[in-house]
């Protein structure tokens, strides 16, 4: 697997910008409107969020967020690789990073929400090959026919 530089992420930089706009305009165009999640930038600058941006020789490649829900669980956001970046492992090297921060945390149970079609089929496969499965919404959530529910336990 490449080497990437993987640092949090004080969401300062266009180039992570640019990509949080690319992610949430694609949930936006993938998902009706009252069924998305995706948090705009202003949502991921909040005390309980750490973003990591993933970064390919000195261009970003990625960027990831961690949510912590209060409960010894925290939940996953914002993922998306830059498509320059596609099929060169960055959400890979970023999710084993999440998980990895998550555990050194002491958390419990790490979540995520996301949309259901072709388009979360690349994510739902890399979720699922590092060990989360499909179960009920959580936190503030409800289930819908747009959405689904992955948990890990740590």
């Amino acid at each position: 697997m490449p080497v990437f530089e993987i640092r949090v992420d004080d969401l300062t930089g266009e180039p992570t910008r640019r990509l949080l706009a690319l992610h949430l305009a694609g949930m936006q165009a993938n998902t009706p409107p009252e069924h998305v999640f995706a948090l705009d930038l202003s949502g991921l600058q909040t005390p309980e969020i750490t973003v990591w941006s993933v970064w390919d020789a000195g261009e970003v490649a990625g960027v990831g967020a961690l949510k912590e829900l209060g409960d010894g669980s925290a939940e996953l956001k914002s993922m998306r690789t830059d498509p320059a970046h596609l099929r060169k492992g960055v959400a890979a090297a970023l999710l084993d990073h999440i998980v990895e921060t998550a555990r050194g945390r002491g958390l419990g149970r790490l979540s995520l929400e996301t949309g259901r079609g072709a388009s979360f089929e690349p994510a739902l496969a890399l979720y699922r090959k590092r060990g989360f499965a499909n179960g009920g919404a959580f936190s503030d959530y409800e289930a819908s026919d747009f959405n689904q529910f992955l948990h890990m336990d740590l």
